[in-house]
Formats: C-alpha cells, structure tokens, sequence
C-alpha cells in the first residue's frame, strides 16, 4: 500500500512541540487565553533564562503555533487558537481516522446527571477574586449553576476588606472560606462543568488536566489584596474587582448553554475574559 503524504506544516508543529520547555511554554499560554502574555512574564513564570524562551517562542511563532504582538518596548504572545485546532483535528481525523476510542467524548456528548451546572472559580489565594465569583454566581444563578471557589495556594481566611463588600452587597458570607484547589480533585468531588481562573498566578502554574474534561476559561485580573496605600484606594481596587466579575458572570448565567456546541460556548467564555476594568 502506498504511503500517503504527510503535511509538512503539521510535522513543523509536532516538531516544535516535540520538546519538554516548549511544550510547558505552548500549554501555559493556552491556559492564558485570550490574554496577550509579555516576555519576561513567561520567562519568570517557567523559571528559564530571556534568551533561551526567546529560542522557545522562535520556533512556536515559526511552525504558527503562537503569535507576537509589540506594545510600546514589549512583545506580547498569544496561542494561535485556529493553527492549533487544525493540529488537533489532523491528529484525529487524519492520522487516527476518527477513531473514537483514541478521543474521549467532549462534555456535549455525555449525559448530564446534576440538574445544575457546577463551577469552579480559581486564583492564587482564594481571598478575595474567586470568593466574589463564587458569591456573585450563587446570587445572580442559583437556580442553574452550583458556584465553588479555591486556590492553588490558599490564605488561612478570606481577606476582610473581600468579606466586607460582600456583607455590604447582600451576599451570604456564612459558607465562605479559603479552601485548596486539591478537594476539586478528589474521587468525591462534584464534576465540575466549567472551571475559571481568575488571577495569571493560578493560570501561569502547571496543573493536572481537570477529570470529566470542564470547559475552562481564563478570566485573569488584578490582584485586589496586592493594592497598597491609603484605604480608599484599596477599598476602590475590591469594588472593581467585584464590578468585573460581576459584569463577566452575568454574561455567562445569560448564555444559551443547553443551545451552544462546546466549540461556540468556549469561544463565548473567551469573548467574556475581555470585558475589561472600570476607568
């Protein structure tokens, strides 16, 4: 039987991949998107040297797997979301023929047991950020999303000035404690429908892949725990915080989920993650 052609664009992609740092680099801004990542960030982030990631970003941009983008003196990079689809359907279509055991089934396809969907907000700290979407979620969707949140790396307890605007805004703060991402992962845990990450540290940290294969999203932000200086400009970075997460989960309790592909609900998520700070 003869041997068919292989594209050579799809092997320039599997080569560059093909390389642990690379990969790792290719992976952490999938987690990032939508977001324009600098430099030094991903440097800093994969603990290697600026001239060895620039390598690393050469041959990612070079096979069409990421682009770069320059603001000011920075570049940006970014995952090139429809290059890499054509990878990944080429690996299932073409080299393994669409056969259905070597692709597990996508959300859409398996049954759903719960009545609600669940969520699972994550940051760093789980203090402040993921504790507003958790509450605002059960506020704003409680009759059809079970809201969660966790960190990576949790406080003791969430943060006062988090607490606070919460009480204020009518929101039960009763079950609110900062907890690890890690009881998410346990066999008794909910499966979970969609899992945010809301602050770059938690997106920026190697993760195992979530079981049950969760739409995930990135809706990073600053750090309101991270503001110093008078009160009221600490208190002002919590209410912004809380305004944008606010606007960004009344988007996803509006969405048609039930009507949606995963494909067009994933990119309604990253569409979501652009709604940007109050000025």
């Amino acid at each position: 039987m003869p041997t068919e052609p292989t594209d050579p664009q799809r092997v320039e992609q599997l080569d560059a991949l093909a390389h642990p740092q690379r990969l790792a680099l290719f992976r952490l801004l999938v987690r990032r998107y939508p977001d324009e990542v600098p430099a030094g960030e991903l440097a800093q982030a994969l603990e290697v040297r600026q001239n060895t990631l620039s390598s690393y970003l050469s041959s990612l941009r070079h096979a069409g797997l990421i682009e770069q983008t320059r603001m000011g003196r920075s570049l940006l990079y970014r995952v090139r979301m429809d290059r890499t689809g054509g990878l990944m359907s080429y690996l299932f279509a073409d080299c393994c023929r669409g056969r259905p055991e070597l692709c597990p089934p996508s959300a859409s396809e398996t049954a759903r047991s719960e009545p609600k969907y669940n969520v699972l907000f994550v940051c760093a700290g789980n203090s402040a950020r993921s504790l507003f979407a958790e509450s605002i979620l059960r506020t704003e969707g409680g009759d059809r999303f079970n809201a969660h949140s966790a960190g990576t790396q949790p406080r003791s307890a969430p943060h006062p000035l988090a607490i606070e605007l919460l009480a204020d805004r009518g929101h039960d703060i009763a079950p609110l404690r900062s907890k690890t991402v890690a009881a998410f992962r346990a066999t008794d845990a909910p499966a979970m429908d969609f899992v945010f990450t809301v602050c770059d540290r938690a997106a920026n940290e190697e993760c195992p892949a979530w079981p049950d294969q969760p739409l995930t999203a990135h809706w990073g932000m600053p750090d309101p725990v991270a503001v110093t200086g008078p009160d009221p400009e600490r208190r002002r970075a919590f209410a912004d915080a809380y305004t944008v997460l606010e606007r960004r989960i009344q988007g996803l309790v509006d969405l048609p989920i039930e009507t949606l592909d995963r494909a067009s609900l994933q990119r309604r998520l990253d569409t979501l993650a652009l709604t940007q700070e109050p000025q």
